[in-house]
């Protein structure tokens, strides 16, 4: 009975009904974490042990790089500049760590 009130107050996010441009930042920001997930930098959910996948990673960072492109026209200089260091720090730390690793 709990649970119920608990999806009252907080009913599920139906993304259909999400602008556009709001999905776009949202596949960015789901990209990116699997993209830290795949270089070993973060730990999946509920995983034990880091599994590195760079593969998985570069295709991550290259369709985040596409999304930025599509999205800058649309979004404040802020946010332009706050996507566009996340695209960068995730693209130096695949070199490094693809290098070293």
């Amino acid at each position: 009975m709990g649970e119920d009130k608990e999806q009252e107050k907080n009913p599920p996010l139906d993304i259909t009904s999400l602008d556009t441009y709001a999905l776009l930042g949202l596949f960015i920001n789901i990209l990116s974490s699997q993209a830290w997930q795949h270089m070993g930098l973060r730990l999946k959910p509920g995983a034990d042990k880091i599994e590195k996948d760079f593969k998985r990673a570069s295709v991550a960072i290259d369709c985040i790089g596409f999304l930025v492109d599509k999205l800058e026209p649309e979004i404040s200089e802020s946010e332009r500049k706050q996507l566009r260091n996340l695209l960068t720090d995730l693209q130096i730390n695949f070199v490094q760590i693809k290098d070293n690793g």
